[in-house]
């Protein structure tokens, strides 16, 4: 067994391991930074492929991903810390059962579709970076203008909902009057 796939393997049980933690624990942030740890590890096989640009990519985005996630959590939660032991697992036969029934499929994929042929020659990674670039400025560039500009406008609309409601004014409270409190005894 060479290295390559001895770490390909560590870093792929390390990616199941850290979701699996995502939902086992009572925090969201703890389980952002599994997830991030989980994404991570994603990248990292990645490295260990070869594909130098996607691993980065992958490492790069996630970290900005779940940074952020991490602190609207922390801004809008009301237990961000999991101290009052919420529970992750909503909905759990029908998470249970989309989930085995979705690993079944990608199983089922990943052993009877035909693959083709095993690559014989593996361009190296600045051509793997040109092709990649063909890629996403050809017919890929719609989609991905698309996304970006959505996540953007989500952002945004994000941070002035919450700017918003720090700037609204306290409700005034409710005039008692001095003949208030003698009707109830007080």
């Amino acid at each position: 067994m060479s290295v390559q796939l001895v770490f390909l393997l560590a870093f792929g049980l390390a990616a199941v391991w850290f979701g699996i933690v995502v939902f086992r624990t009572h925090s969201m942030v703890r389980s952002a930074l599994a997830l991030l740890f989980s994404q991570t590890a994603i990248g990292a096989m990645f490295l260990v492929m070869q594909t130098e640009f996607l691993g980065v990519l992958q490492i790069m985005m996630m970290a900005t991903e779940m940074s952020i996630m991490a602190i609207f959590m922390v801004m809008f939660m009301m237990d961000p810390g999991g101290l009052g032991e919420m529970d992750m697992k909503h909905q759990r036969k029908l998470s249970l059962g989309a989930g085995i029934l979705a690993f079944a499929g990608a199983t089922a994929l990943a052993l009877l579709a035909d693959w083709g042929p095993i690559a014989t020659e593996i361009p190296d990674a600045g051509e793997q970076v040109r092709l990649l670039g063909f890629e996403l400025l050809g017919r890929s560039m719609l989609i991905f203008e698309s996304a970006g500009l959505t996540i953007l406008t989500a952002m945004i609309a994000a941070t002035a909902m919450a700017v918003q409601a720090a700037n609204r004014p306290e409700p005034a409270a409710p005039d008692r009057g001095p003949d208030r409190g003698k009707q109830h005894g007080h």
